[in-house]
């Protein structure tokens, strides 16, 4: 019997929607190891691949814009729409190739992560399509209104054929998708327990002694794109506090470690840290609120996700919400400040990529034995 494959289409924004659909994709291999993986994805190899033990096909193809950005929080709202329009003129172009590249490869299903052209592919294909997600490009784009309505609506009529929708928590309502099962939070999980991960990072460590002895441990993560301006000079304000971050262009200081190989995830060190400070994205909250830790975000205007994702943290975990002035003003002094607790005593499920998982190996495995 010939093993099923599948096609995962990622949006092209960031590299958090590439990680949480590696971490999905990771946990159907761990439930059916035989699968036949095909990641479409403009996120480099190198963003996908530290989430997934078994091999995989890189597809590189960009199927939507998502936000065209400076940084992590700086939008081209001008050269988005844009690239959108450029992207509703050729979709039959574009839908045909993938379609016969989906046919040519047998894929039998495919999960989008949430790029609207992906449910046409599917149905030109003949193929299912479903997708997870905590919001719709449509969600993003109307409220800036002018051309982007016409956009929103066209990628609302893309997401009416979506056969399933697994809507992850701090979602907005995705009213488009005519069916919707609502999941546990997703995210990828740590590699490595705390004594491990302090042997492979003493080495790196301008402090070695900070690592395990360190009034507080603090992950700074600002997304794939990072923030143009972080005034990282204040942190010579707290030299027993360690301070960790993947920014390469971070300067060298005592009581900051700076990872800049690809071997270790935001995730992987995690476990070490007794809060973040992020700026709003689904994937670190996901995988922090999974492993308990607090979140000190800056908030975002004009972009609908960021208040779905700040109201979600307030609601399940220990917490600050910051301005952006809050950070750039270079003191750092909301970090002594204390956290505030969670609104809700009830704990957010985490088992997103487990019931995600089941779903799709149940339906690759029924659609296997049919065919052969």
């Amino acid at each position: 019997m010939a093993p099923p494959t599948l096609y995962v289409a990622v949006t092209n924004h960031g590299f958090g929607h590439a990680t949480r659909a590696a971490a999905v994709a990771a946990t159907i291999q761990a439930q059916l190891p035989q699968v036949r993986l095909i990641l479409a994805t403009t996120a480099p190899q190198c963003c996908c691949s530290p989430n997934l033990e078994g091999p995989f096909l890189h597809r590189p193809r960009a199927f939507d814009v998502g936000v065209l950005q400076q940084d992590s929080l700086t939008m081209d709202k001008t050269a988005t729409l844009e690239q959108l329009r450029r992207i509703q003129r050729m979709p039959t172009h574009l839908v045909a190739e993938e379609a016969a590249f989906l046919q040519q490869e047998r894929v039998s299903l495919v999960l989008a992560d949430i790029p609207p052209l992906a449910t046409r592919v599917a149905e030109a294909a003949g193929v299912p399509c479903w997708m997870m997600s905590n919001f719709g490009w449509d969600f993003i784009y109307r409220p800036w209104g002018g051309g982007f309505v016409a956009v929103a609506d066209w990628i609302a009529e893309c997401f009416q054929r979506c056969d399933r929708m697994f809507r992850l928590p701090f979602h907005e309502p995705m009213k488009a998708f005519p069916t919707i099962t609502d999941v546990g939070l997703t995210g990828g999980s740590p590699r490595y327990a705390p004594d491990q991960l302090r042997a492979i990072l003493a080495p790196r460590v301008p402090s070695p002694e900070l690592l395990s002895k360190a009034k507080h441990t603090v992950l700074l993560t600002f997304g794939g794109l990072g923030l143009q301006q972080i005034p990282y000079q204040g942190l010579s304000r707290f030299p027993d506090w360690q301070f960790i971050s993947f920014d390469a262009q971070a300067p060298e200081l005592p009581n900051l470690l700076k990872i800049t190989d690809r071997c270790l995830r935001p995730v992987d060190v995690m476990p070490l840290c007794d809060r973040i400070v992020s700026k709003p994205g689904y994937s670190t909250f996901a995988e922090a609120c999974r492993l308990n830790i607090p979140i000190l975000t800056l908030t975002r205007q004009d972009f609908a996700e960021s208040a779905l994702l700040v109201e979600g943290i307030q609601a399940v975990s220990h917490h600050r919400i910051l301005r952006p002035t809050d950070l750039l003003q270079g003191t750092w002094d909301f970090l002594a400040q204390p956290l505030l607790p969670p609104r809700q005593a009830m704990a957010r499920a985490t088992d997103g990529n487990q019931t995600i998982a089941a779903a799709v190996v149940d339906y690759l495995s029924t659609a296997a034995s049919q065919i052969d």
